[in-house]
């Protein structure tokens, strides 16, 4: 099976040693990210620093003129990732032997939310999540299109990796996160997620919803979870507290929505694309999950993009839909193996095989640059047996 890790541009930028490591773990791919959010990522081996902080959602290479006179555009990296970043990143990764893939996250972006607040997500409460854009609303869509376009097809790239295409919702861990304290299950998660912006609020009228009893509904739902008085059992526990009516009224509304948004994308990358250029995208079969990995029907998503990567953290069951909907497609089963965030790189091998049996065609491993020495000797053990 075909493995490949997620990679940053410093992990690799001013490491002469780097690339020659992650190919040495037995990986044929970089997914090399290309547009990033915020965050703050160990770097234990690099000969000049331990720890880099991206300061907000950032490209990752110079943009082109496409955003001249645009109110929402791609903000430059700063000094953690200096000019043509993922160009540097990528030549050494394919000297070192590697395929590189673009890596690029898209709905997910705090600075746009503080700087652009109308963007943003507004819950049913009128609280605004600057993490998340509205994908809804048609500037936001047509940015996060052009962001594709522009960050997935990078000189020497031969695929790449949509992250985030779809709704985002209250999961991003925000600075010093302290939201856990009510379990609010995924029934919870799908009724926070819901948007109340302008367009959405029109968007739930074209279901014949009225908006505003809409989000009465909505916050009415919620109060059995905030109570903990109700069993969360998912979706049926959804259309159990909103009302069967209200509750595909919302469907109706954001799966089209989404839906739209990553056709639109992927036949922008396609377009753009050199012929045979890989495009996946970060999805998962359960159909109201929102996030990173947003939910997607897998017979449509896999009419339209070449493959997903699908999170396994859990356990590789979430493979088996996709697997099902299209016996040609790329399932890319994505195994998180840092030992001190969860994951299990000594149980890599029986992983991946268990993987295989449920129908995924490749391995992702979250992340190279940030292991641990230990880590990526258990990586190459795991990988040398496949």
């Amino acid at each position: 099976m075909k493995a490949s890790t997620f990679v940053y541009p410093w992990d690799v930028n001013g490491d002469p040693e780097a690339a020659a490591r992650i190919a040495a773990l037995g990986v044929r791919q970089a997914t090399l990210a290309a547009a990033y959010h915020s965050t703050r990522a160990l770097t234990p081996r690099h000969p000049r620093h331990r720890i880099v902080t991206a300061e907000h959602a950032s490209v990752l290479y110079p943009t082109d003129d496409r955003w001249q006179g645009r109110a929402l555009r791609p903000y430059a990296a700063g000094d953690w990732a200096p000019g043509d970043a993922f160009g540097e990143a990528a030549d050494a990764l394919s000297a070192a032997g590697l395929e590189v893939h673009t890596w690029v996250v898209l709905a997910h972006n705090s600075r746009l939310g503080a700087e652009h607040p109308d963007t943003s997500v507004v819950n049913a409460y009128g609280d605004r999540y600057p993490w998340a854009p509205c994908i809804a609303q048609p500037a936001t869509r047509g940015y996060l299109v052009d962001l594709a376009v522009e960050a997935a097809v990078r000189p020497g790239a031969a695929g790449t990796e949509l992250e985030s295409l779809g709704w985002y919702g209250l999961q991003h861990l925000h600075a010093h996160d302290k939201t856990g304290g009510v379990p609010l299950g995924d029934a919870g998660m799908y009724l926070m997620a819901l948007c109340f912006c302008a367009t959405c609020r029109a968007g739930y009228g074209e279901q014949g919803v009225d908006a505003d009893e809409l989000a009465s509904a909505v916050r009415t739902a919620l109060e059995p979870l905030w109570q903990g008085t109700a069993t969360d059992e998912g979706w049926p526990t959804v259309e159990k507290l909103l009302g069967a009516s209200n509750t595909a009224a919302t469907r109706g509304w954001r799966d089209e929505t989404a839906r739209t948004l990553q056709e639109t994308a992927v036949r922008a990358v396609r377009a753009a694309a050199p012929e045979g250029f890989q495009i996946l995208l970060h999805a998962d079969p359960v159909t109201y999950h929102v996030g990173a990995n947003p939910g997607v029907d897998p017979e449509h998503i896999l009419s339209v993009a070449d493959g997903v990567v699908v999170p396994c953290s859990g356990g590789p069951g979430l493979l088996t839909p996709f697997a099902r909907a299209r016996k040609d497609a790329v399932i890319a089963a994505n195994f998180p193996v840092i030992s001190e965030m969860g994951g299990s790189p000594g149980t890599l091998a029986a992983d991946v095989a268990r993987a295989r049996d449920l129908g995924a065609t490749e391995v992702r491993l979250y992340h190279a640059g940030l292991a641990s020495d230990g880590d990526l000797e258990a990586i190459r053990e795991a990988l040398a047996g496949l």
